[in-house]
């Protein structure tokens, strides 16, 4: 099957997410500038924001049985909606209950959307172009989510239009979802897999979906914080977020290739010593523009692929009788755990310390090099094929990994 029978079919899914990614990444950046604008606490900017992901979290949970009840398109339609009435009012003024409330819907709501998405796509995919799906659906969301970071240099007087121009973005995803063919896939329940189980089964991997999730809740939320106490420019953080996430992006293969080829432990353990050493530099060198820029570069090529290698740990040492769609599942919420702890702790720590974020990533990712190290490593006949994800995911992304039809 060649590229454009795989793409053609299935192009109205690839526009919806494009749309609804640039809409997201640029009110993600932008929520934690406008509140330090505002001159908001970084304690209450953290935990605004955290309710981002806890509203992500809830999703996982009770959303499919909402799309399983009234169908895709109408469940979309509803989803889209509310994302849209919060951004909306989000503009109209801010108190701190009003802006937690809508930072959770908004986190319920895209990820709702993002099942609804995902589920349509393994729909449309067999197991011969899974993986060709998956890894353009992680290009389009990391081009997307990096394009929206560029609509943070609007004008300073239409500042507070950019609630509305995500408002508009989001409405143009539902046009392509409301016209689409594509038939309907039926949502089946989800298991549970419970925290010390997976544990026991693959502890690497848990861990690592856990700091991974740390990593990059806090470079969604607190990072633009700390740039402004630093730079005070909205540029600044604007080319900030755009510079790290391509270099997410372009890290995706390298990775793949390289841990495929020495094994996930040593990946795993690279990567946060990387991390590491990028964390130190912000430290010694926090006002230079041009050097915060290259280590935009060096953050962005390691924080994002984490959560990829601890789902590639977890298909190494799980056996044929565990079903890895759930064990999937459950690191995706690990993920979705460590990024909602994420913003209250560095919003507590920053409080104090302006180098406290580049501390905790540095403690972090000191704790995973030498806990990688010390598991044990996986022989070459065992390991599974590495997978790219994007940044962003919902629950249904473990049945278009196409290691589950292994």
């Amino acid at each position: 099957m060649n590229f454009r029978t795989i793409i053609f079919p299935i192009s109205s899914l690839f526009f919806a997410i494009g749309f609804l990614a640039i809409g997201y990444g640029m009110i993600l950046t932008f929520v934690g500038i406008y509140l330090k604008e505002l001159q908001v606490s970084n304690i209450v900017i953290g935990l605004i924001n955290a309710s981002f992901f806890l509203g992500a979290i809830s999703s996982s949970i009770f959303s499919q049985k909402i799309i399983s009840t009234v169908g895709h398109i109408r469940s979309f339609g509803a989803f889209a909606s509310i994302m849209v009435i919060s951004f909306l009012l989000h503009s109209l003024f801010f108190d701190e209950y009003l802006w937690a409330f809508l930072r959770f819907t908004s986190g319920f709501s895209f990820y709702g959307l993002l099942i609804i998405l995902e589920s349509w796509l393994n729909e449309k995919s067999d197991e011969k172009d899974r993986g060709k799906i998956l890894a353009i659906y992680t290009i389009v969301f990391y081009l997307a989510t990096a394009i929206g970071q560029l609509f943070l240099n609007i004008s300073e007087d239409f500042k507070q239009s950019i609630f509305s121009i995500g408002s508009i973005l989001v409405l143009f995803s539902i046009i392509f979802i409301a016209l689409t063919k594509i038939k309907e896939p039926h949502l089946k329940p989800f298991e549970q897999y419970s925290f010390p189980k997976i544990f026991s089964v693959a502890p690497l991997a848990t861990v690592t979906s856990f700091i991974g999730g740390f990593f990059v809740g806090g470079f969604f939320t607190m990072i633009p914080v700390y740039l402004m106490n630093q730079f005070d420019s909205i540029e600044m953080v604007s080319y900030f977020m755009l510079i790290a996430l391509l270099g997410g992006l372009v890290s995706q293969w390298p990775i793949g290739l390289l841990s495929d080829k020495f094994g996930r432990r040593k990946l795993i353990a690279y990567a946060s010593l990387s991390t590491v050493f990028t964390s130190l530099l912000f430290i010694l060198y926090p006002n230079n523009q041009f050097l915060t820029y290259f280590f935009a570069f060096l953050l962005g090529l390691t924080i994002f692929c984490l959560y990829p290698l601890s789902l590639a740990r977890a298909n190494d040492v799980i056996d044929e009788n565990k079903d890895i769609v759930e064990i999937s599942r459950t690191l995706l919420f690990t993920y979705g755990v460590g990024s909602f702890i994420s913003p209250i702790l560095i919003g507590i720590g920053l409080s104090f310390f302006n180098w406290f974020l580049f501390g905790a990533f540095f403690l972090f990712g000191t704790f995973l090099y030498f806990y990688a190290l010390s598991q044990e490593r996986v022989s070459d006949e065992d390991m599974s094929v590495f997978v790219n994800v994007p940044v962003a995911s919902g629950a249904e992304l473990p049945k278009l990994d196409p290691r589950q039809d292994d």
